[in-house]
């Protein structure tokens, strides 16, 4: 008997990359997580809490005082009220949202749409609860959607669509009228949404984050997720949420209170009182953007191809006019000779695909990204 229900998933890139990234002693700008650290401040009032006793269970959902921070920045932010009581719930990282939601909606032999490429664990949540993915490859260098496409891989069996903006790996955004085109799509075919909305914090040269919770047809329909951790610079706190409509969080919570039920009591507590500032959020795109204009000048000389990422903390750079190799076998290739540890982009993509970039993050002190950019100048 195989006791599989995974047979075909391997081991993350962001594991293997990390790895060979330790193993050789290289710059590891593969994984995307910053090499600074959090504010002191926030480190003092997740220490604060601990002494002030909440350490034990959390509500299920989450601190109410976070919950209405969550919805007060919402409803600012973008224009949509959401009750704090019923229609959020704090999650232990964005993935654990995005895997609960696909749990506690997704049928044996639901299709689900993704865009590729896309987060690696989209796919195999998918697949762990009998749903069918169907991918719609994002071209490169644009990664804009193809809504004539998608349009076309809509069957009567598309139960969901998941989208991911600012969009990792190609740092693209969607637009004001791609998410219109979403909205149409999914009402006309009674479709549920993820809004996979991590990096809405981290968007670039005056663009705009249009969220799902900006277009009432859509919202009705989405679970939107978040990352507290993309945002404080604290990923190894694996802090997210999920916002939804009533309906949709009560499935939500039915899964979420047996997955973990509760997360992290203090560092709620700690962030609820942090957030009170809304410039902790708001300030996040000049602080990366000046990172990568920093990084991106560094690199000017370089012969790698380079369009200027338009939100996350990551860029992908185009190597096709130094190697003919694939990107795997280039990723590992310059971790191993160069000491600089990166991302091929082919693993996300629909077939493997293979657009000759890799990624890195620029989520770096600048002392990183000048000793990064000095050995990839000189390849």
């Amino acid at each position: 008997m195989n006791p599989s229900k995974l047979t075909n998933i391997s081991t993350s890139i962001f594991t293997v990359m990390s790895q060979l990234a330790q193993e050789n002693n290289a710059i590891n700008l593969a994984q995307g997580f910053p090499d600074f650290e959090s504010d002191p401040r926030l480190i003092e009032l997740v220490a604060k809490a601990m002494r002030d006793g909440y350490n034990q269970y959390a509500p299920m959902a989450g601190d109410i005082g976070l919950r209405k921070t969550i919805s007060n920045k919402t409803e600012s932010l973008y224009k949509k009220s959401y009750n704090p009581q019923t229609e959020v719930t704090i999650t232990a990282g964005a993935t654990q949202a995005i895997f609960t939601a696909i749990a506690a909606t997704i049928h044996s032999g639901d299709e689900v749409l993704i865009f590729t490429p896309a987060y690696d664990c989209y796919e195999p949540t998918i697949r762990l609860f009998g749903g069918v993915p169907v991918s719609v490859q994002l071209k490169s260098p644009a990664f804009q959607p193809d809504w004539h496409e998608v349009s076309k891989k809509i069957s009567s069996k598309t139960r969901m669509i998941i989208i991911n903006t600012p969009h990792n790996p190609s740092g693209t955004l969607f637009s004001e009228s791609d998410m219109r085109q979403l909205e149409d799509l999914a009402v006309r075919h009674d479709l549920l949404v993820i809004s996979d909305e991590v990096y809405e914090h981290i968007v670039f040269d005056g663009e705009r984050h249009y969220s799902a919770a900006m277009f009432p047809k859509l919202a009705s329909r989405s679970f939107i997720t978040g990352s507290f951790g993309k945002t404080f610079h604290n990923t190894g706190w694996k802090m997210g949420f999920c916002i939804a409509p009533i309906k949709l969080t009560k499935e939500f919570q039915k899964v979420h209170q047996y997955n973990v039920f509760c997360v992290n009591h203090p560092i709620q507590k700690a962030l609820a009182t942090y957030m009170e500032d809304p410039n902790t959020y708001l300030g996040l795109s000049a602080f990366y953007q000046q990172k990568r204009d920093f990084f991106l000048s560094l690199l000017k000389n370089s012969k790698f191809e380079i369009i200027p990422s338009k939100g996350t903390y990551f860029q992908l750079l185009n190597f096709s006019k130094i190697s003919s190799d694939g990107d795997v076998n280039f990723a590992e290739w310059l971790t191993k000779k160069h000491k600089v540890a990166t991302i091929p982009t082919s693993v996300f993509n629909s077939n493997k695909e293979d657009f000759t970039q890799i990624r890195v993050c620029f989520a770096k002190e600048e002392k990183t990204l000048m000793k990064a950019a000095s050995i990839l100048n000189g390849i």
